[in-house]
């Protein structure tokens, strides 16, 4: 099997909605009364989901019990998205608050312990669980996938290695798992910490071609390494599913505007790599390093360290590296209708990521050294709060 394959709902018809595009939010499921994983889920809750009217066509079960997932259905106006991400979470809110549920979007949950959940039972779950044995037990994370169309999904693999050194900006911009097993991990993104411990993760290689590709998965399934392309979990990959290209680098989004400027600063720089063929071409393997360096520390300092610059040889802020990205992708961006949520990735800076604003919070509630419990107990409040509510401003100055 080939692992370029094609579905018909994310067919395009014209150069208007040649770059459709999709949103999969995962959140976390959480006891309302002690603020922890849910561990097991009552199936109550999973059919309630099921058969509301607004989640019953986007929702699905995640890995662990204490995880859920919601797609949106391929779109082509970015307007569209804030509504629906919008939507789902009320609904999973309210649906939740009947069983003493509430959901939170965060790359890791601040009380969780994996040894304290429970698998979702499935037939592809389970051979998961035996293939990974105790880093699958271990995966209590959380993701934001952007899937983006293309008029010519053959191109994937080729986009998809030049996709590479922007991999880190958007995940910093992303970053929302501060704390780890109920502790400080001193990492804003301390997700893929966790998450690449699996196989097949970080990084994509420097493919050389769709054929390129195309060998290597096939080789894989043939030698029984992997089932299909789908158990490859890199941070941006060709869907096996959908004709797209697929981000998988960010942390789930606290808030649902962060998650839409993530999805459009990736479409917008999907659609300026297939314009512009020459962009990012000829990346080397220490092109691939120095990305590797710079999703390491945007996992470290989120939106406050910087980049190493391959070309200028020096180190450059999250800021200045944004700002070079919008100048790069403004034209593309205009041309799909999401300048706006492009240019609202600068009041992510302003105000701070989700981890920043957890940190924020743990902080004052530990004011002279108070309990620990207690502060992360307040973060998975906010958590909650603001997965439903949207962007606040944050409760105290972040430095």
């Amino acid at each position: 099997m080939h692992a370029i394959k094609h579905a018909t709902n994310f067919r395009t018809r014209s150069d208007a909605t040649a770059y459709s595009f999709g949103l999969e939010e995962e959140f976390f499921v959480t006891r309302l009364q002690s603020r922890n994983a849910s561990g097991a889920v009552a199936p109550a809750f999973i059919a309630a989901c099921l058969k509301d009217s607004t989640l019953r066509d986007c929702v699905s079960p995640e890995l662990l019990q204490s995880q859920i997932e919601i797609a949106t259905p391929v779109l082509t106006k970015m307007d569209d998205a804030l509504p629906l991400l919008r939507g789902y979470r009320a609904a999973l809110a309210k649906t939740g608050a009947d069983y003493g549920l509430g959901v939170l979007a965060a790359g890791t949950h601040p009380n969780a312990i994996w040894t304290r959940q429970k698998a979702t039972d499935s037939d592809r779950y389970d051979r998961l669980m035996h293939d990974l044995q105790m880093l699958g037990a271990r995966n209590m994370v959380c993701g934001l996938h952007v899937h983006v169309g293309l008029p010519d999904p053959e191109r994937r693999i080729n986009l998809m290695t030049r996709m590479i050194p922007f991999i880190p900006l958007l995940l910093s911009l992303s970053t929302s798992s501060p704390f780890w097993q109920a502790r400080r991990t001193g990492l804003m993104g301390y997700r893929l910490a966790a998450y690449d411990e699996l196989p097949r993760t970080g990084i994509p290689e420097l493919f050389a071609s769709d054929v390129d590709y195309n060998r290597y998965i096939d080789t894989m399934t043939s030698a029984g390494a992997i089932t299909d392309a789908s158990f490859v979990w890199w941070a941006v990959r060709p869907s096996l599913a959908h004709p797209t290209l697929e981000l998988r680098v960010a942390d789930s989004c606290t808030f649902a505007e962060d998650a839409v400027t993530i999805g459009a600063l990736f479409r917008a720089l999907v659609r300026r790599l297939d314009r512009d063929p020459t962009l990012n071409a000829g990346l080397t393997p220490a092109s691939r390093a120095i990305a590797v360096e710079n999703k390491w520390r945007a996992q470290r300092y989120g939106i406050h360290g910087t980049f190493v610059d391959e070309a200028r040889r020096c180190a450059v802020s999250v800021g200045d590296t944004l700002d070079d990205v919008i100048a790069l992708v403004g034209d593309d961006a205009a041309d799909l209708g999401c300048l706006p949520q492009v240019e609202a990735a600068r009041e992510i800076l302003a105000r701070g990521t989700s981890a920043d604003q957890q940190l924020a919070i743990y902080r004052y509630a530990r004011g002279d050294g108070g309990p620990r419990t207690l502060a992360l107990g307040k973060v998975v409040d906010w958590l909650i709060s603001a997965t439903e509510h949207g962007a606040e401003p944050p409760m105290t100055r972040l430095h």
